[in-house]
């Protein structure tokens, strides 16, 4: 069986590592259209997801210089998983494989998908056995969150970003889901179709800076959690119920104190503490509420998730 094999790249800001990205990539397909497991007409496609560089115009320099290389320019910034989802709903292919362009991810094993897929896996996950790369921040932290996905009910696969081979079957399943809060390692395991993993060890970006510090890292991980698990809600209301009860209990000690006892509880700690720790209860449950709302706000309005500008 000879695949078409469509390679899509997000790409905002990337102008210092396409070249290299592209050179690799190029020479992927040159070898698996020698080991004659894609056909000639497989080809790489760039997202420009609205890059402030000179990104596009680097791409459209590429193009020219071989008709493998396709471009896809959003009219403006959307977010990385919004410029994946165009190129994955606008390129052609019987599989269709996703990248980030700055060379974390080993291009190799990209055969190994492709291999996968003849076999009859309709999604193939590249999952990272190695993250020594990674800070040990960064490392510890995203093991920490996969656990805690895991532990809200969230169907993940754990160590896979969004590097993975779609078959076009899959894409068209992938197309059904509408909502507007993205989180496609999160909606791709809910398709249900065969499904396998690569392993690769992850590499140190080759050129440039990483497009996620630490605030989109936490805005991210906040979406996947309230886009998929409802679990948080189920805690405010556990929460309640346990200070509802803790509350009673006080009152029934404060009556027997007073009572029976004839003492009153001295001091303002017995007053105020209880006030400024069901403040701070409250507040916190009142924010987790608006975090679902917004969402749910988001999505009634329905908005189209990006406009594309240009192709090549």
């Amino acid at each position: 069986m000879t695949v078409r094999l469509a390679i899509v790249v997000p790409c905002y800001n990337e102008e210092e590592v396409l070249p290299e990205t592209n050179r690799r990539l190029l020479a992927l397909l040159t070898g698996l259209f020698e080991s004659e497991l894609v056909s000639a007409d497989s080809c790489v496609h760039y997202v420009d997801d609205g890059s402030r560089d000179g990104t596009w115009a680097l791409i459209e320099s590429l193009a020219a210089a071989d008709s493998r290389i396709h471009g896809i320019k959003l009219s403006r910034n959307r977010g990385h998983q919004n410029a994946l989802l165009s190129g994955l709903l606008s390129v052609e292919g019987d599989a269709i494989v996703s990248i980030d362009a700055d060379l974390q991810d080993d291009v190799s094993v990209v055969e190994a998908m492709v291999r996968e897929f003849v076999g009859g896996a309709e999604v193939v996950y590249g999952v990272r056995d190695s993250r020594r790369t990674d800070t040990g921040f960064k490392r510890n932290t995203a093991l920490m969150y996969y656990g805690l996905m895991r532990k809200l009910g969230v169907d993940l696969v754990h160590n896979h970003a969004d590097f993975r081979l779609l078959g076009r079957r899959a894409v068209e399943a992938l197309r059904q889901y509408g909502e507007v809060n993205l989180f496609l390692r999160g909606i791709v395991p809910l398709i249900g179709y065969r499904a396998a993993s690569v392993t690769y060890d992850r590499a140190e970006r080759f050129a440039g800076v990483s497009k996620y510090p630490l605030r989109k890292m936490l805005t991210f991980a906040i979406e996947g959690v309230t886009s998929f698990s409802i679990v948080p809600l189920r805690l405010i209301t556990l929460l309640g119920f346990l200070v509802s009860g803790l509350s009673f209990a006080m009152i029934l000690f404060i009556l027997y104190g007073t009572l029976v006892m004839g003492a009153v509880i001295p001091g303002w700690a017995s007053s105020v503490v209880p006030i400024y720790f069901l403040g701070g209860i409250q507040l916190l449950s009142i924010g987790i509420l608006g975090e679902y709302v917004a969402k749910i706000y988001l999505e009634t309005k329905q908005r189209p998730r990006y406009f594309i500008e240009r192709t090549i």
